[in-house]
């Protein structure tokens, strides 16, 4: 028999309703904001800190390979070029100093905004030099701008330090 009233779910069961809004409350549990600012700290770290270390041999010692690179193989392709690198020892030089403090700040969480500011702006450079690398350079952009946006969450050094700065006022 068919009739023109909805099922009604039954007695003692949940309805889906219900079930929808557990599940949403469980992976809201899972993802939990500090430890999601957290990961893209780390995430965002990563890669820049790898390609710093390949850029030095000791203490502010830049390689040949990184001089190298940025004099002979790198190039900035904007309209009407590419063209190559101004001061070739000087881009290395703050390239692989960024790619080592940047991610160290990143890490601790400490001067996060800035430090995902300045992750941005070399990910702009990079993306200008490797054009067809966007899909990660995209990626390294939302993280960026996430963490400006959001800040580093509660395990970092910056909540520490505001926690510090309110207890004394």
């Amino acid at each position: 028999m068919i009739t023109d009233q909805p099922m009604t779910p039954a007695r003692g069961l949940p309805s889906p309703g219900a079930i929808v809004d557990r599940a949403n409350h469980l992976v809201q549990a899972l993802a939990m904001p500090s430890l999601v600012q957290l990961v893209l700290r780390l995430a965002l770290a990563v890669p820049f800190w790898r390609s710093g270390l390949l850029k030095w041999s000791g203490f502010l010692e830049l390689n040949d390979t990184a001089v190298t690179l940025f004099s002979d193989e790198f190039m900035l392709h904007l309209p009407g070029g590419p063209y190559h690198f101004p001061a070739p020892t000087v881009m290395a030089f703050l390239s692989g100093s960024g790619e080592i403090m940047f991610p160290i700040l990143l890490v601790l969480g400490l001067g996060t905004r800035f430090a995902a500011l300045g992750l941005l702006f070399m990910t702009v450079i990079v993306e200008l030099t490797v054009p067809d690398g966007w899909p990660i350079h995209l990626t390294w952009a939302a993280m960026a701008l996430a963490l400006m946006a959001y800040g580093p969450g509660h395990i970092s050094l910056d909540h520490l330090v505001c926690r510090a700065r309110s207890a004394k006022r």
